[in-house]
C-alpha cells in the first residue's frame, strides 16, 4: 500500500488542500458579509414582514381572549346573539383593552370586514367603565372589609389553593395586575381591584366556588351584561357582529386574500362579495392589460428610435441620445403634471388637432382622466427603458450582415425580418421585462392622469397603506401581484428564454 502524499505542514495533501479551500470560502464570505447583512436587513426582511401581514390576524385573539374562547360554544348560523357568558367575557376583555388602548385598533381591523364595528368599539370603550357592576364591588366590600384590602387580595391570589377554587377570579385578577403594572405603572398590592374583578368573583360564587371569606351572594341582584352592552348600542345584539368576531378570531386568516379577489368569509364558508364591492379583480385585469399595452407601445415607438441611434454616426447619435436621456433628468412629477396640461380638452394636443382640422372644436378628444391618458403618459415615461436595451443590442449587430443579405438577393424587408430582427430579439426581451415590471408597479402617474378609469391595482395598495391603514389587505394584494409577475416571468422564460435577454454586449 502506497504512503499518502504529505504536504509541507505535515498533513495529508488532500486534507491540507481541503483546509485551504475552506479558508478561501470563509474569507470570501467574510468579505461579502456586510453587504449580505445589509441586503437581508434592509431589503429581504421588510418585504418578508410585509408579506407575512397578509395572513397575520393576532389582534382579535390577543385583545378578546376570553370572548374568543366563550364564542366557541355559540352557533354562528344562529339568528340570536350569544348568551350572557359571552358578554361577561367581553366585559372583562373590553375593560382591559380600553386601558391598553387596543380596542380602537381591534375595531378598525374588524371594520375592514363589517362596516360600523369601529364606531361600536369606540363607543363601548367610553362607557364600559360605567356599567352597573359596581353593585358587586359594593356588596362584597360591605359583606367583609377584607374584600376592599388590596394587600389581602394579593395574598389570596398568591395562594394556589384559593386560585384553584376561584378560576375565573384568578385569571381576571392576573390580567388586571399585569395591566396595573404595564398601563398604570402602579403596584397591584396597593391598588383596590376594579369592578370587573369583583364581577368575576361573583361569577365564581354563583358557580358554587368557596370564597376566601364566605359571602351570601343570593341577595345580590345580578347585572345583565348583555343588556348593559345592548344599552350602549343594539348592534351588540346583532348576530352579524358576533359572526365577524368569531370568523376572524383565529391567529392566521385567509380573509385578506379572499378580499383581494372579491370574496369574503361567511358563516357557511367562502362567499362572493356584494356586487358594488367587487373591484379588485377588475383592477388586476386592467393593470395587466394596460401594462401590456404600454409595453407594446414602447416597442413600437422605441424600436425605430433605437435602430436610428445604432446606425447614425457617433456624433449625431450621441446628440440624439441626450434627448432620450433627458427625461431622467426631469422630475417624474413634473413630467406627469406636464401631461395633465397637454392632454386636457383645452390643452395643446387638442388645440393642434382642431387647428389642423382633424377634430371639430365642439368635439374635442377626452385624453385625460381615463385609460388613454394613463397609457400616453406612461409610454412617454417608460420609453427610455425600452430604447436603451434595444440600442445596446442593436449596436452589436454588424451592418455587414444586412449588406450580405441584400447582395444575395433579399429585399429590404426580407433582410430586416430574416437577418436583423432575430438578432435584436434579446434587446426586445430585456426592454419588455423592464417596462412591464415597472408599469405594473407605477401609481403616481395613473393617480394623476388616470382618473377613476385609469388607475392600477398599485393605487389601491398605496391607498390601503397610507390612508385606510389596512396593511393586511395591501400585503395580500402585493403578494398576488408579485405572484402574477413571477408566473409571467416563468412563462416568458419558457417561450422566449431568459438566456436570450441581454442588455448589450
Amino acid at each position: 500500500m502506497s504512503e499518502p502524499v504529505i504536504a509541507a505542514d505535515g498533513r495529508p495533501l488532500k486534507a491540507s488542500l481541503n483546509r485551504a479551500l475552506r479558508r478561501q470560502k470563509l474569507r470570501a464570505l467574510a468579505l461579502i458579509a456586510p453587504l449580505l447583512i445589509f441586503i437581508l436587513v434592509s431589503f429581504v426582511m421588510p418585504i418578508a414582514d410585509m408579506l407575512f401581514r397578509s395572513v397575520q390576524n393576532e389582534i382579535v385573539g390577543d385583545t378578546l381572549p376570553r370572548t374568543v374562547v366563550a364564542l366557541d360554544g355559540w352557533d354562528a348560523e344562529s339568528d340570536d346573539a350569544p348568551g350572557e357568558e359571552v358578554f361577561a367575557a367581553l366585559y372583562t376583555d373590553m375593560a382591559l383593552a380600553v386601558e391598553y388602548k387596543s380596542h380602537t385598533r381591534l375595531g378598525s381591523r374588524l371594520n375592514y370586514e363589517t362596516t360600523g364595528i369601529a364606531s361600536l368599539f369606540r363607543k363601548s370603550g367610553r362607557r364600559v367603565s360605567k356599567f352597573d357592576t359596581d353593585v358587586y364591588t359594593e356588596a362584597f366590600q360591605a359583606a367583609d372589609p377584607s374584600y376592599a384590602d388590596p394587600a389581602q387580595w394579593a395574598e389570596w391570589m398568591a395562594d394556589d389553593s384559593i386560585r384553584a377554587k376561584l378560576p375565573v377570579t384568578a385569571n381576571t385578577y392576573d390580567d388586571w395586575a399585569k395591566m396595573i403594572i404595564e398601563a398604570e405603572g402602579d403596584v397591584p398590592g396597593e391598588e383596590e381591584p376594579w369592578d370587573f374583578v369583583y364581577t368575576a368573583l361573583y361569577t365564581d360564587a354563583t358557580n358554587g366556588a368557596q370564597l376566601p371569606v364566605a359571602v351570601d351572594v343570593s341577595d345580590i341582584a345580578p347585572v345583565s351584561l348583555q343588556q348593559q352592552f345592548g344599552d350602549i348600542d343594539d348592534k351588540w345584539l346583532d348576530p352579524n357582529i358576533w359572526r365577524t368576531i368569531k370568523t376572524y378570531a383565529p391567529k392566521y386568516t385567509n380573509g385578506y386574500f379572499l378580499n383581494s379577489v372579491d370574496l369574503m368569509k361567511g358563516a357557511s364558508g367562502v362567499e362572493a362579495r356584494p356586487e358594488n364591492e367587487q373591484i379588485y379583480i377588475t383592477l388586476f385585469i386592467r393593470t395587466m392589460i394596460m401594462s401590456l399595452s404600454i409595453m407594446g407601445m414602447c416597442v413600437l415607438l422605441g424600436y425605430p428610435i433605437a435602430w436610428l441611434l445604432a446606425n447614425l454616426k457617433d456624433r449625431t447619435a450621441n446628440l440624439l441620445m441626450i434627448l432620450v436621456l433627458l427625461p431622467f433628468w426631469t422630475s417624474l412629477l413634473v413630467r406627469t403634471s406636464a401631461w395633465k396640461v397637454l392632454l386636457q380638452q383645452q390643452g395643446v394636443i387638442n388645440d393642434v388637432l382642431v387647428w389642423i382640422g382633424l377634430v371639430a372644436d365642439d368635439n374635442r378628444l377626452e385624453l385625460i382622466n381615463n385609460q388613454t391618458g394613463t397609457i400616453i403618459a406612461m409610454t412617454h415615461i417608460l420609453l427610455p427603458f425600452m430604447i436603451l436595451p434595444l440600442y445596446s443590442v442593436m449596436k452589436t449587430i454588424p451592418p455587414s450582415y444586412l449588406r450580405a443579405a441584400k447582395s444575395l438577393g433579399a429585399t429590404d424587408w426580407t433582410a430586416f425580418w430574416r437577418v436583423y430582427f432575430p438578432q435584436s430579439v434579446p434587446g426586445i426581451g430585456a426592454g419588455c421585462i423592464l417596462v412591464f415590471i415597472l408599469a405594473i408597479g407605477y401609481y403616481i402617474t395613473p393617480e394623476l392622469v388616470g382618473g377613476t378609469k385609469g388607475v392600477f391595482i398599485s393605487n389601491r395598495i398605496a391607498y390601503h397603506i397610507s390612508s385606510s391603514l389596512n396593511w393586511g389587505l395591501a400585503a395580500a394584494l402585493g403578494t398576488i401581484l408579485l405572484t402574477i409577475v413571477m408566473v409571467l416571468y416563468w412563462v416568458y422564460d419558457k417561450i422566449v428564454g431568459i438566456d436570450n435577454v441581454k442588455l448589450g454586449g
